[in-house]
C-alpha cells in the first residue's frame, strides 16, 4: 500500500471516530470541540477542546491497518497521554468494526 493510501485509510478513521463522538455528545458539544489531527502533527489523534477534554477524559491513538502492532500502538497512546486522561487505541481494519482497547484498571474505573 503506498503511503498517501495508508495516510487516507488513517484519516478516514479519525474523521469516523470524530463524528461518532460528535453525534454521542451532540447536546454538550460542538463540531469545533472535536477534530482528527493533521497527518504528521505529533500528539492524540483525536485533538479536543477544553470541554471535550472534560466530557471526554480519553487521549486516542486511531490505528485503521490490516496487521496492527497492538503492543507499539499502545505504547504511543501512552506516550501522547496526559496525566489527567485514559490512554486508549482505537482500531479497525477492512470490513470490520470499530473497536478500543485500555488498560484494564481503567476500564474497571469506568464501570464504577
Amino acid at each position: 500500500m503506498r503511503p498517501s493510501s495508508a495516510k487516507a485509510k488513517g484519516r478516514r478513521l479519525q474523521n469516523s471516530v470524530c463524528e461518532s463522538l460528535l453525534e454521542h455528545f451532540k447536546n454538550e458539544m460542538e463540531p469545533g470541540d472535536l477534530r482528527p489531527a493533521i497527518m504528521g502533527e505529533s500528539g492524540e489523534d483525536i485533538k479536543r477542546s477544553p470541554l471535550a477534554k472534560r466530557l471526554l477524559p480519553f487521549s486516542l491513538e486511531c490505528k485503521n491497518q490490516e496487521k496492527l502492532n497492538i503492543w507499539a500502538s499502545i505504547k504511543q497512546a501512552e506516550e501522547n497521554c496526559s496525566e489527567k486522561d485514559t490512554a486508549a487505541v482505537v482500531f479497525k481494519r477492512n470490513n470490520s468494526e470499530i473497536y478500543i482497547t485500555m488498560k484494564f484498571e481503567d476500564f474497571l474505573k469506568l464501570l464504577s
